[in-house]
C-alpha cells in the first residue's frame, strides 16, 4: 500500500509540474530595434548574411557599387547563413513582435515616426520609441524634435544615422539637436561604425571609412557632459579608438548591433572580449539592428548566450543590467 501511494504521489507532482505555465525568460533589452519598411533594404526579397563567411573582392566592371550590393542582399554567395527579409509591413511588425515576446524583449525602437508609433500602439509594453535621425529630413527639424522630446513621443535621440551623411556627432551642424537633447536628459544612440560595405558606391556617397571611429564623438561629449552617448555597432571595427574614448568618457556606452550576428563568430568574439578584458563589461550593451530580417535578433542572442569567455553575469549585464542602468529603468533581479 505504502508503494502505491509514493506512486501516485509521484504522478500527481509530476502533473502539478506540467499544469505549470512555462517560465516567463529573464528580460532582454534590444538597444538597436528598428521599425521600418519592410523594403528599407532594396527590393524583397533580400538576404543577409548570419553571419558572412567573407567579404569577396568584385572586379569594379561586374556592375561597380550596385553589383557589390547585388552580391550582398541578392545571393548567397558570401552568406554561411542566410536570413530572408519579411515579405510586407504586416509580417515585419508581427514576425518582430513575436520574437520579442518569446524572449521578454523590450526594444529600443527607431524608425520613420509613424511606424514607431504604430508599433507602439500595437506592442505599448515593448517599445521605447526613439527616431531613424538624418540631417535635412524635413519631419524632424528642431521645433519637431522638440516636441518630440517633450511630449514622451521619443524617449531615445537615434539612431542617429549621420555617418552615411559623411557627418561627425561632433559636427557643428548637429550642435542645437544635442543641445536639445541636454536640455531634456533624453539619451542619445549615434551609428558609429559598419554600415553595408561598400555603401559609398551605392546609395551613400557621403560614407567615408574613418566616421567608424569613436573619436567622432569626442567633442561633442565634451561640449554636453550630461549626455548619455550609445556608439551602435561598437565602432567596430576600430577597436583601439572604441576603448580610449569608453576611457576617457564614462558617460559612453556600446551597443552589439549588427556585428553580433553578420561577423564571422570568430572576428565578434574577438572584439567584444576585448572590450570585456579591457574593463569595459558594465558598459555593453545588447543590440540586433534586425532591420527587415526579424530572425537576426534570435542569432545575436545566441551569439551572446553562447560566449563561453562570458560569465553568467556578464550575460545578464549585456542583456539587461547595462542598459537598464544607461535608460534608468529598474534592474533586473538577477
Amino acid at each position: 500500500m505504502k508503494r502505491i501511494a509514493t506512486g501516485f504521489f509521484l504522478i500527481v507532482t509530476v502533473l502539478q509540474v506540467w499544469a505549470q505555465p512555462a517560465q516567463k525568460p529573464l528580460p532582454i533589452i534590444d538597444m538597436h530595434l528598428h521599425a521600418i519598411p519592410y523594403n528599407d533594404q532594396g527590393p524583397p526579397p533580400t538576404t543577409i548574411g548570419a553571419p558572412y563567411r567573407d567579404w569577396s573582392a568584385l572586379d569594379p566592371k561586374q556592375g561597380g557599387g550596385m553589383g557589390y550590393m547585388n552580391q550582398l542582399l541578392k545571393s548567397s554567395t558570401m552568406c554561411e547563413n542566410c536570413l530572408t527579409s519579411a515579405p510586407s509591413d504586416d509580417a515585419l511588425r508581427n514576425q518582430t513582435l513575436s520574437l520579442m515576446k518569446k524572449y521578454n524583449i523590450i526594444g529600443v525602437t527607431s524608425g520613420p515616426m509613424s511606424y514607431v508609433q504604430r508599433w507602439q500602439k500595437e506592442a505599448p509594453d515593448r517599445i521605447i520609441p526613439g527616431v531613424l535621425f538624418t540631417l535635412g529630413d524635413p519631419q524632424l527639424t528642431l521645433d519637431s524634435m522638440r516636441h518630440y522630446f517633450k511630449t514622451g513621443a521619443v524617449k531615445v535621440f537615434g539612431e542617429l544615422c549621420l555617418q552615411y551623411q559623411g557627418i561627425a556627432l561632433s559636427d557643428s551642424v548637429v550642435e542645437p539637436y544635442l543641445a536639445l537633447a541636454e536640455e531634456y536628459d533624453i539619451p542619445v544612440s549615434i551609428h558609429i561604425g559598419t554600415g553595408p560595405p561598400g555603401v559609398a558606391y551605392f546609395g551613400a556617397s557621403a560614407y567615408r571609412a574613418r566616421l567608424h571611429s569613436a573619436f567622432t564623438a569626442e567633442e561633442a561629449m565634451i561640449r554636453h557632459p550630461k549626455l548619455r552617448v550609445a556608439i551602435a555597432h561598437a565602432g567596430w571595427p576600430l577597436l583601439d579608438d572604441l576603448l580610449a574614448t569608453l576611457y576617457t568618457h564614462p558617460q559612453a556606452y556600446v551597443d552589439l548591433g549588427v556585428i553580433c550576428y553578420i561577423l564571422p563568430r570568430k572576428e565578434f568574439y574577438a572584439y567584444l572580449k576585448r572590450i570585456m578584458d579591457a574593463g569595459f563589461g558594465k558598459r555593453v550593451m545588447f543590440g540586433s539592428d534586425q532591420m527587415v530580417w526579424p530572425q537576426a535578433i534570435e542569432v545575436g542572442i545566441k551569439a551572446i548566450e553562447e560566449a563561453t569567455f562570458l560569465s553568467p553575469a556578464q550575460k545578464r549585464d549585456i542583456f539587461y543590467n547595462n542598459a537598464a542602468r544607461f535608460l534608468r529603468l529598474k534592474a533586473s533581479s538577477k
